[in-house]
């Protein structure tokens, strides 16, 4: 990910910004593009019936101060109370909330890197410190480095972007128990895990779960995320976001997906968790070695992973490069969909390694 920051700036301008840039991800549309992680199978049949048939109304007129409908049928899908519920313009919307909400100007954000790269963005874009500390060799997070910061705000993410891992519950927990600050756990791949400690936000009141349906519901272009934890403590988050926030299409369509179509998307679910166990399979037949992953991609290490993805997109393929991530190195994360765009993809990175690296 890499920003592309402004020369001329206005003597106005906040200084915290000086070095913020606009999200420029250099990216030439290929034919196939696996960069994501959303559902390459398309949307829920019940969702795009819906979109297809509303009324001009639901574009001409505001939509609800703040998505009660939405809150209540991703409650019901969470096993929770409505006012355990906020929704965001996107997961990141959530975060970015929630940085606002919970940390004072110049106190901390912590995480397990490497990790989602925005976070570091967004506690910068709200005036906080930012501080990545080193995830161990085997990918789990260094639990009481973390801990020695005593962040206020402690992120982590599970199954995690890049590498796939999947942290245990007791770890949770226990930063949980030891952490002064909230604990927000991003679970934005959930589905394709078959866990959650969403349960853990009876029990926690500084723990915030925050989800997407941009991912397993394949509603990427809706921008619709949500997060659940103790009402008092999502209720500091909704005071951040203000009213209107989820637009009125977006929500509509949301609360069919969730009432009518979670048959569909458990189905592609397990297709996305096959396609991702094959194409790891083959990766490690033709002499590589993956990641284990619990999400919708695979990580793989490939030397000089930038060229490597370079020459896929020459071929009309494009997956997203990580160069030297911490203990593995250079590495490409490729998404996964139906099987044959998944084949045609991994013949592109056979072709396009043995270009690179003979």
């Amino acid at each position: 990910m890499t920003f592309t920051a402004a020369t001329d700036r206005l003597a106005v301008a906040r200084e915290i910004y000086a070095t913020l840039g606009l999200y420029d991800p250099k990216r030439a549309p290929v034919d196939l593009d696996l960069t994501d992680n959303t559902n390459l199978w398309g949307m829920p049949p019940a969702a795009e019936a819906t979109l297809r048939a509303l009324a001009v109304s639901s574009v001409t007129r505001y939509p609800s101060l703040y998505a009660s409908e939405l809150k209540a049928a991703l409650a019901e899908y969470m096993g929770v109370t409505p006012e355990m519920v906020v929704t965001g313009c996107g997961s990141d919307d959530i975060l970015d909330s929630a940085m606002r909400a919970f940390g004072e100007p110049g106190e901390l954000v912590a995480w397990s890197d490497p990790s989602f790269a925005m976070i570091p963005i967004f506690a910068q874009m709200n005036a906080l410190r930012a501080q990545g500390v080193l995830e161990r060799a085997d990918h789990q997070p260094d639990v009481d480095a973390l801990l020695a910061l005593r962040a206020k705000v402690l992120y982590l993410c599970t199954p995690n972007n890049p590498t796939g891992a999947v942290m245990p519950r007791e770890v949770i927990e226990h930063m949980l128990d030891a952490s002064p600050g909230v604990v927000v756990v991003d679970e934005a791949y959930a589905e394709f895990a078959g866990t959650s400690v969403v349960e853990l936000t009876h029990r926690h009141d500084r723990l915030l779960v925050v989800r997407t349906l941009s991912k397993a519901f394949g509603l990427a272009g809706l921008r619709l995320g949500y997060a659940v934890g103790a009402p008092a403590l999502v209720a500091e988050v909704e005071k951040s976001r203000g009213p209107y926030k989820a637009n009125a299409v977006a929500e509509r369509v949301g609360v069919v997906a969730l009432r009518d179509d979670r048959a569909w998307v458990a189905e592609h679910v397990a297709l996305a968790v096959d396609a991702r166990e094959r194409l790891a399979a083959q990766l490690r037949a033709a002499g590589f070695r993956p990641l284990p992953s619990h999400a919708n991609f695979v990580c793989v290490p490939v030397a000089q992973c930038v060229a490597v993805g370079q020459a896929m997109r020459a071929r009309g393929v494009a997956v997203r490069p990580f160069p030297a991530l911490p203990h593995v190195g250079d590495t490409l994360r490729m998404s996964v969909g139906p099987w044959p765009l998944v084949e045609r993809m991994l013949g592109a990175f056979l072709e396009a390694n043995r270009e690179v690296n003979g």
